[in-house]
């Protein structure tokens, strides 16, 4: 499970991140029964029992949790849980574990109708909390970053936002609009990767009438429509090194000149750009000119995926499903399922993934969202080298049972690229499970359910 992008010091419970402040280890509370939430819970002394009546848990106590139900503890590198004889049983990474037998938890924790995720550090949430504005759940990480973003709006600078696709750069960016001088004024957002090359020019710097064959009349450009407001080039190392250069000039001198015109027009704009690609790579690449670089390429806020924002997920899937369908109820599977998975779309592809689960829930007439709704490939890498997870967890599994299997037949082409995978790692199944885009408990289960076999002396680790 990502954090913070920090590492743990293994001498001490506790560390510092890199502005020397003190790490505090625990868990984040993401779901209760039938509430999405995003609560902190400290390891006092690098350990925590919780069950039914836990002081730790507050309010939001869990019927289904055992009164000793499991103790979590943090060796100053990593998260164990031992079950401590609950009737309902403890799952770690989405396996059931035996009673009084540590177990090393990488993702999320389920102790009866509630959701836990070990955190290198629960402080930035303790202090900041998960809001809502303007439409967009922020968890700590994006709050410190928009802090970021006002100041330079503020001081009227340029900003480059880095990120995955589906991260959210375009809310960042409209965020940078909000708190800058020119707030009042249009904010103008273009996809240059969607931009034909051989047009570019024309949208981006208008053009006048009679400029080319077809142009009965003048046409206003993206720059001259953001004129006292904000320009958002997003993905602008898509556009051909020639528009680069205009942009440079038109950028440095205020002024736009469309293609056709004798004079050109003044503009006064506020420009944001957002890529997630490495610039410096691409300059010396000699994809992006470096002079343009240095004029839009600094300051730079790099915008974390949603793998580092778990405080977010189960909140996000929450607020969807009461847009779409507030009749329908959120199942604690759902919420399990996605903390699972990978997530290389971000929150585009957790929303677009969770509506497609509301629907089918809808179609089955069920009165809830449960794991069983999500697509198998839903949040899992594409190509090749990826393969979807295993069939859905059960909403809910009886307790000392095993829950049957609910596993289909894989295609001869899957089952051929988890062989193929197995061997360029030697067989090594934790290297293989990175390969592939999943848990190593997730490939363990595949590898048994389907009897693919692994040469001796690299048995799952």
């Amino acid at each position: 499970m990502e954090q913070d992008g920090s590492t743990l010091k293994p001498s001490g419970i506790r560390g510092k991140d890199a502005e020397g402040a003190e790490r505090i280890p625990g868990l984040l509370r993401l779901f209760a029964p039938g509430k999405a939430m995003a609560v902190a819970l400290r390891l006092p002394g690098g350990e925590l029992e919780l069950g039914r009546g836990a002081p730790a848990l507050g309010e939001a106590q869990d019927p289904r949790m055992s009164r000793r139900h499991a103790r979590i503890h943090f060796d100053g590198r990593r998260f164990w849980v031992t079950d401590l004889g609950s009737q309902n049983g403890t799952f770690v990474d989405g396996e059931p574990v035996p009673a009084e037998t540590p177990r090393e938890v990488q993702r999320v924790i389920r102790m009866g109708d509630s959701l836990f995720v070990p955190c290198a550090d629960v402080g930035p949430l303790e202090q900041q909390g998960v809001v809502t504005r303007d439409g967009f759940v922020r968890g700590p990480a994006v709050q410190g970053l928009l802090d970021e973003v006002s100041r330079a709006a503020r001081l009227g600078f340029p900003l480059h936002i880095h990120g995955e696709s589906g991260t959210g750069k375009e809310g960042v960016a409209r965020a940078f609009h909000q708190h800058g001088p020119r707030s009042t004024g249009p904010f103008v957002a273009v996809n240059c990767a969607a931009i034909p090359q051989t047009i570019a020019e024309r949208l981006l710097f208008g053009a006048r009438k009679g400029a080319y064959s077809g142009a009965e009349a003048d046409a206003q450009g993206y720059l001259q429509a953001a004129d006292g407001g904000t320009l958002f080039l997003d993905e602008v190392v898509e556009l051909d090194l020639a528009v680069q250069a205009k942009l440079l000039r038109a950028l440095e001198t205020k002024e736009v000149l469309s293609l056709g015109a004798a004079k050109p027009k003044l503009v006064d704009i506020l420009i944001c750009s957002a890529s997630n690609k490495d610039l410096r790579g691409l300059v010396a690449a000699g994809k992006l000119r470096e002079d343009l670089y240095f004029r839009i390429g600094r300051p730079e806020v790099a915008l974390p995926p949603l793998r580092q924002r778990p405080e977010e997920l189960a909140l996000l899937i929450q607020r969807e499903v009461q847009q779409v369908a507030p009749a329908l109820g959120l199942h604690l599977s759902l919420v399990e399922a996605c903390l699972l998975r990978p997530w290389p779309g971000n929150i585009r592809e957790l929303l677009v993934e969770t509506r497609s689960a509301i629907q089918a829930a809808l179609m089955q007439g069920a009165q809830r969202v449960e794991a069983r709704h999500l697509s198998p490939s839903a949040g899992t890498a594409f190509g090749s080298g990826s393969t979807p997870p295993p069939p859905s967890l059960e909403s809910r599994e009886p307790p000392n049972k095993e829950a049957p299997s609910r596993a289909r037949p894989l295609e001869s082409e899957e089952r051929t690229r988890i062989e193929e995978a197995l061997r360029q790692n030697g067989g090594n199944v934790a290297a293989t499970a990175r390969a592939l885009g999943m848990h190593r408990t997730q490939l363990r289960r595949l590898l048994e359910r389907h009897a693919i076999a692994v040469s001796d002396g690299n048995e799952p680790d």
